[in-house]
């Protein structure tokens, strides 16, 4: 499996930046993005990838791209290689299934999150609280439970890369009424028809996260959409609240490194084999249950 692991590209292209996930390249008018294997927790990269994993990354942002258009327009242009220009389709063999180009757009740094379970840091708030980014929600919920109605709780990040939760008022003031509420009606939409679409075929979607730019004086979705990375996938099978959840998504990873006590801090440790493959195949699953189709042919 090793050799199926992308972890870092050096093209003879001009760099844009590189994430904790993505090699961006800046192609003047539009950016070539492309998903490694590289894995991050608790704010930092890991140092061993996950076999498949940037493949999955974008084969479910384009399918929950061309799903959402309807609701939103996003910055995808193209995921075929065979479109790609002359000087970028000579790196298929690198590219193939891991890359996008999309538009530019300006982004908002603020991160739109939806959540209908409680869980995660929502879940240490509310046992704090009594609720999360100053929504109140009902006393005597339990871990991993179905919330009322899914609810909006914005982030930003800190200086540090953590994400503070932040209420709806400060997103407000951060960016305008108008837009704020123009994001979360949006945000709330896109949720509502991905879970519909993923209970159907196995999967809860319990929360996910958004992020989008401005392109031409109007939002739109950017970055990646409704993939392991961004959002809790949990299995409907297994499903059983007042406990953590059967995840598809990174949280298996994180929960290792809880078990290790290891301290969050750089360098990141390795990753078992046996934890890689188990990671890999649950992103491999996500992928399956919900477009219908494998990655590995």
């Amino acid at each position: 499996m090793k050799s199926d692991v992308l972890l870092k590209t050096d093209l003879p292209l001009k760099p844009f930046m590189r994430g904790k996930v993505r090699d961006i390249y800046d192609l003047g008018n539009e950016l070539l993005m492309i998903a490694t294997d590289r894995i991050s927790a608790f704010d930092s990269v890991l140092p061993n990838g996950i076999p498949y994993k940037g493949k999955v990354l974008t084969g479910l942002s384009v399918f929950w791209f061309n799903f959402t258009r309807d609701i939103i327009e996003n910055h995808l242009i193209t995921a075929n290689v065979d479109e790609f220009p002359d000087e970028i389709r000579r790196y298929s063999g690198i590219l193939e299934g891991r890359s996008m180009i999309v538009k530019k757009a300006e982004r908002i740094d603020i991160e739109c999150v939806v959540r209908g379970y409680i869980s995660g840091s929502a879940w240490k708030e509310y046992r704090e609280k009594g609720g999360v980014c100053e929504i109140s929600l009902p006393k005597g919920l339990k871990e991993s439970q179905k919330l009322p109605e899914p609810i909006f709780t914005p982030a930003i990040k800190s200086k540090t890369g953590h994400d503070i939760n932040i209420s709806e008022e400060k997103m407000a003031d951060l960016i305008g009424n108008e837009l704020t509420e123009r994001l979360k009606r949006i945000s709330l939409q896109i949720y509502e028809k991905a879970f519909d679409k993923a209970n159907r075929n196995g999967i809860i979607i319990a929360d996910s996260k958004f992020e989008f730019g401005i392109s031409n004086g109007k939002p739109i979705l950017i970055d990646e959409l409704l993939t392991p990375d961004s959002s809790r996938f949990w299995s409907l099978e297994d499903y059983s609240p007042g406990r953590t959840q059967k995840s598809f998504d990174k949280q298996f990873v994180r929960n290792y490194l809880e078990k290790i006590k290891w301290n969050k801090e750089p360098p990141a440790p390795m990753l078992p084999d046996e934890i890689v493959k188990r990671t890999s195949q649950r992103y491999l699953e996500a992928y399956r249950r919900i477009t219908g189709r494998d990655i590995i042919k």
